[in-house]
């Protein structure tokens, strides 16, 4: 799914997509692949679907990569 991160002021921080990934225990994870090849990684997707925790999580990383809060992720679907 394509998206982007945006500032409060709107500009763009980062352009990626997110995507699910099996880890090692078989537990799928949310994160955000940016097209400048960095791998932001997420929280775990819950049993029924929720990916509430999982996004919490990967917001966390926006903060300790870009130092910002108020960031929004915009998706693309197509």
């Amino acid at each position: 799914m394509r998206c982007a991160i945006v500032s409060r002021a709107g500009q763009v921080i980062a352009n990626g997509h997110l995507v699910l990934h099996k880890d090692e225990n078989g537990e799928w994870r949310l994160d955000l692949e940016t097209d400048g090849g960095r791998l932001l990684q997420g929280g775990l997707v819950d049993a029924n679907g929720d990916l509430s925790m999982a996004s919490q999580m990967l917001f966390r990383q926006f903060f300790a990569v870009w130092g910002m809060s108020d960031l929004t992720l915009t998706v693309v679907v197509r």
